[in-house]
């Protein structure tokens, strides 16, 4: 007699932008192979924002279909990114079931909202606003207390003035001993070269972040 087909769980569904396979251009992982997740919506609106296309559409997808995607792909290393992920609250049962098939798993999130009931096996690349930002008030500092050094924050510097906010949010709130800082120049408003002098010549405990997706392919969508 046949074996009854097993059953999967049902983990419900996600509004999806697009899935697809590139380089990690940022933060933790940068260069390595990566399966991209992106989810649909944000409640944010920051003027640099290159992922606007992402904030309305998409398409109902199964967690279950997504994790087939992934594995299909055969590659290690997997980011959930947005819009703002944790704004569907479908992406905790994603990120948990890609943590429970051994990826490598890393969110990139803005900071605005709660990441307290992230999986703990989850590196969480957390955004904090800047003043050039528009999204300032948005920042959600309860989250600095959550992080470990497996998870990252990432500063998008736009200007100078920027630059100095950050660096004396990051001396002032002793980041550098909580997680690992990255310094980002905004794309096409600071030259990297520019923010790299400042870091140095404050002698600030951050990483310089040069989008090497951007670098190689410009802003296209899906890279």
């Amino acid at each position: 007699m046949a074996q009854a087909a097993i059953q999967q769980p049902d983990l419900g569904t996600l509004k999806v932008t697009e899935v697809f396979y590139s380089l990690q251009g940022e933060a933790l992982f940068s260069g390595w192979p990566t399966v991209f997740i992106r989810l649909t919506g944000c409640p944010l609106r920051c003027v640099y924002c290159d992922t606007a296309y992402a904030f309305h559409g998409g398409s109902r997808r199964a967690i279950a279909g997504l994790l087939e995607e992934v594995a299909g792909h055969d590659v290690q290393h997997v980011c959930v990114t947005g819009g703002e992920p944790l704004a569907q609250k479908g992406c905790l049962a994603l990120l948990a079931a890609l943590c429970e098939r051994g990826y490598t798993v890393c969110l990139e999130t803005s900071g605005a909202l709660d990441i307290s009931a992230v999986d703990v096996r989850v590196h969480r690349i957390v955004d904090v606003k800047t003043p050039a930002s528009g999204e300032l008030a948005r920042n959600r500092w309860a989250n600095i207390d959550l992080l470990t050094p497996a998870d990252c924050l990432k500063f998008v510097i736009c200007d100078r003035a920027d630059y100095e906010w950050a660096r004396d949010v990051v001396r002032e709130r002793d980041l550098a001993q909580r997680a690992t800082v990255f310094f980002a120049p905004s794309f096409q408003q600071v030259a990297s070269k520019d923010l790299a002098g400042w870091i140095l010549a404050d002698r600030l405990p951050v990483r310089l972040q040069v989008q090497l997706h951007k670098l190689l392919w410009g802003n296209e969508p899906g890279r």
